[in-house]
């Protein structure tokens, strides 16, 4: 994270520093990671034979892009992962108000420092972290915060109305040599995208008649739902046009890209278990293919994310609260996740009142195919018949993994609990706790045994 030791304009040309345009500079180091086989895009899942081909071809051919997608499908990640396109370190005049290149001055101020100071002009180093500005479009968003306006405070210290110098900056110009993304951008008020027209193909600004050609160098990216056309706004035709790449992104087709992502943003306070991980992604992709839910608002991979975090939030309160030396999530844990997350699903209409059910049905159906997955070839006809004898199994979301333990019926010589720990990894009390209730629970959908729960207790018999 040093920038280089270069100070002045003098020593920028002796060291033998080229300039390049930013798109070149874009191509250039993404053409770079290709060849060495580098991945130019870290901590994206699910895109690699779709999005991201799409988006290279974009950016090799120089084209600003809108990619076009439901909620919590990765959009605003992918513009932000583009950063790392970017050499680590550029030189900007020292002071300059659009950071411009110290051989490529586009305002009066910078142009004539370098004409006054020559060689000895001071410069400074941009890490490519401060060269991508991000804009959440809301209705409010004016000309004067993409674009620029007069600055009255200039004119009153003496400055003409016709000075450049009077004209305050707005974000696009400010990231001159820089990625400016547009989130939401149909949310962006129509005049105000027609503001946009200039920047996207002339690649100067105009603001408040002032006659100003600014050869700003700027990559526009933006991110837009494509129910959004309809709904809330849209992007204005000529403005569409000129995007050269219109991209569709779309949620995980893979279930271990689902799992992926969950693994790899859910902030967890507890030890959730990969079977656990696998129901909440096997339990979003049936949401998302459920005729029941709204799927042109999407189910979003924050769903998911939620849930994992849900779950492991009571794994702790259940340690806490009952003295546990570890905190383990369980089958048992993701009835409460259920509970909170259903305001982030968008259902039909008709499905009026029956929220709860379809949520419940398809958490179940999510089980019993993590199940079947993971449980395959087990016979569990010892665990059957000792339930149908009359022992009962008593577990709950304060039922501690000691004490659902303790309460299993004994199976002789039998090394059955062995093998279900076996299939999924189990070897302390919380870990073997729950891949036994998983056992029990896919028994109970499989109409093997019977449950009954009361919301703090539940009981297989």
């Amino acid at each position: 994270m040093t920038s280089p030791a270069i100070s002045t304009l003098g020593e920028l040309r002796a060291s033998g520093h080229v300039h390049k345009d930013l798109r070149t500079e874009i191509r250039d180091n993404l053409l770079a990671a290709l060849r060495e086989g580098r991945d130019p895009w870290p901590g994206l899942h699910g895109f690699r034979a779709t999005v991201i081909p799409q988006l290279e071809r974009a950016l090799i051919a120089g084209h600003d892009v809108v990619l076009l997608g439901e909620r919590g499908q990765g959009k605003t990640r992918l513009l932000r992962t583009m950063v790392g396109l970017l050499d680590e370190w550029t030189p900007v005049i020292s002071g300059s108000e659009l950071g411009e290149h110290p051989y490529d001055p586009i305002t009066v101020t910078s142009q004539a420092a370098v004409a006054t100071y020559g060689d000895d002009l001071r410069i400074s180093w941009r890490h490519r972290d401060e060269r991508y500005a991000e804009k959440l479009a809301t209705p409010d968003t004016s000309v004067a915060d993409l674009i620029g306006d007069v600055d009255p405070m200039k004119v009153a210290e003496g400055r003409s109305l016709g000075d450049p110098e009077t004209i305050h900056y707005g974000l696009i110009p400010r990231s001159h040599r820089g990625i400016v993304a547009i989130n939401e951008l149909p949310d962006l008020a129509e005049r105000i995208q027609v503001a946009m027209l200039n920047v996207m193909e002339e690649r100067d600004i105009q603001i408040r008649g002032y006659v100003l050609r600014l050869p700003l160098d700027v990559l526009v990216v933006a991110s837009a739902n494509p129910e959004d056309y309809t709904n809330r706004g849209r992007i204005i035709t000529p403005l569409k046009d000129r995007f050269g790449a219109e991209i569709r992104t779309h949620y995980p087709t893979e279930l271990e890209d689902e799992v992926s992502v969950i693994r790899q943003e859910a902030d967890l306070v507890a030890e959730v278990p990969d079977y656990l991980v696998e129901i909440l992604a096997r339990f979003t992709r049936n949401l998302r293919e459920s005729s029941s839910v709204d799927q042109r608002s999407g189910v979003s991979a924050r769903f998911s994310i939620a849930g994992a975090e849900t779950i492991a939030a009571a794994a702790i309160h259940r340690a806490t609260v009952q003295g546990e030396d570890e905190a383990v999530a369980r089958v048992v844990d993701l009835e409460t996740a259920v509970d909170v997350l259903g305001g982030k699903i968008e259902f039909e209409t008709g499905e009026e009142g029956r929220e709860a059910e379809v949520l419940n049905h398809l958490l179940r159906t999510a089980v019993a195919e993590t199940v079947r997955h993971h449980f395959r070839g087990i016979d569990f006809a010892l665990l059957v018949d000792a339930i149908e004898s009359g022992v009962m199994v008593t577990t709950g979301e304060q039922v501690t993994a000691r004490d659902f333990l303790t309460g299993l019926p004994v199976l002789g010589e039998s090394d059955l609990y062995d093998q279900v720990c076996d299939r999924l990894g189990a070897t302390n009390d919380g870990q073997r706790a729950g891949a036994i209730e998983l056992a029990l629970e896919g028994l109970y959908l499989a109409r093997k045994i019977g449950k009954d729960s009361d919301g703090s207790e539940t009981v297989y018999g």
